[in-house]
């Protein structure tokens, strides 16, 4: 769980947004609320010194990026980096092809806690030896790192990646939107259908990983953001906020401080929630937990108002037990009901209920 800075800030970042995005996550209860990292994506870095070695924009980052991940630590949070597996980064910035160990070892020195590697310029390169010579640099730097693989599933790095990396992205970049026209662009809905059957591939330390959050930058409605954020909470998908977490709504923090959801995210069980049925536009998506109980979104992908229900069956308990139901949006028992569950769910809307024998 955390913030990246890339889907709201894109290049535009500095040490003042860095500096910001801390103290914000302090200050709206999100650090409370569970989350712990602090990510600068692309554009920090502009060349390499004499010696190789990798140079962030002294203009952006006057103070460097050891006193940045000073800042962050003093917040009681964990700073995140972003390189390339390529001769170059997405946006054409130095990558660290050829420069691994070099890099893992300044990131060390400089307190880094996280890395987003991303999949760019890399050429025939195979993506299983590009991520594995990173990850055996990052282990030799000898500082514990997230590693966080942004290879865009293209070589199903689930098959492979497990010992690899701690995260892996399944697909393309994430679009603001809640069902994009554009080419290449993927809406989230259009994500959570690659994630269905990846499941088995998830598990601690090892994840799954759908792409970042886009709840609070816009594009879609706040039934909408509610939804995106239930489903990537039920596939125990990484948490990382992308938003400017300054200037978000009321609404928008109540969504991604929610911590009965969250809770669902963070379950000790650590298992990947799954599809168990689709019916035209409505769905039913559930999560074992490390209770015994299930986590349960029924989902209308309609542009109408639907009845949605789930049967104790499809969630692996006999139809004639009794089991306890509550609202996680709602926060609210919903009483003791035996064979199944129905309800009235809104327009490109969830309702998520844990459901308890």
């Amino acid at each position: 769980m955390g913030w990246n800075s890339w889907n709201k800030f894109g290049c535009n970042v500095s040490e003042d947004l860095i500096k910001g995005a801390a103290d914000a996550i302090v200050s709206s209860g999100m650090k409370d609320a569970g989350y712990e990292y602090v990510v600068i994506d692309d554009c920090w870095q502009v060349s390499r010194d004499a010696g190789g070695n990798i140079v962030a924009d002294a203009r952006r980052f006057p103070s460097g990026i050891k006193a940045l991940a000073d800042y962050v630590h003093s917040k009681g949070l964990k700073f995140g980096i972003y390189s390339d597996a390529g001769v170059k980064t997405c946006a054409g910035r130095p990558g660290s092809s050829g420069h691994e160990y070099q890099d893992a070892l300044q990131y060390a020195a400089w307190g880094v806690d996280y890395l987003k590697y991303d999949w760019c310029h890399t050429g025939t390169a195979s993506a299983e030896w590009a991520y594995s010579t990173m990850r055996d640099a990052l282990k030799a730097s000898g500082r514990p790192i997230v590693f966080s693989m942004c290879e865009w599933g293209t070589a199903k790095p689930w098959l492979w990646a497990k010992d690899v990396g701690n995260l892996w992205r399944t697909a393309g970049d994430i679009s603001d939107c809640w069902d994009c026209k554009k080419k290449d662009a993927l809406s989230f809905v259009k994500i959570a259908d690659m994630q269905d059957g990846l499941e088995t591939y998830a598990g601690p330390g090892h994840w799954n990983d759908p792409d970042m959050l886009e709840v609070g930058n816009g594009g879609m409605t706040t039934t909408e953001y509610r939804s995106h954020f239930s489903l990537w909470c039920l596939l125990a998908a990484p948490l990382m906020a992308g938003n400017d977490l300054k200037s978000m709504s009321a609404e928008i923090k109540e969504i991604l401080t929610n911590r009965e959801v969250i809770a669902v995210n963070q379950d000790a069980l650590g298992m990947q929630g799954r599809r168990v049925r689709k019916d035209g536009d409505t769905e039913v998506w559930a999560k074992q937990l490390s209770d015994g109980s299930r986590a349960v979104i029924l989902f209308n992908r309609g542009i109408d108002e639907t009845q949605v229900s789930v049967s104790w069956e499809e969630l692996g308990y006999p139809a004639h037990l009794s089991a306890g139901v509550r609202d996680l949006w709602m926060k609210k028992d919903l009483g003791r009901l035996a064979g199944m569950y129905r309800v009235k769910v809104p327009s490109h809307g969830v309702v998520m209920v844990k459901v308890t024998p």
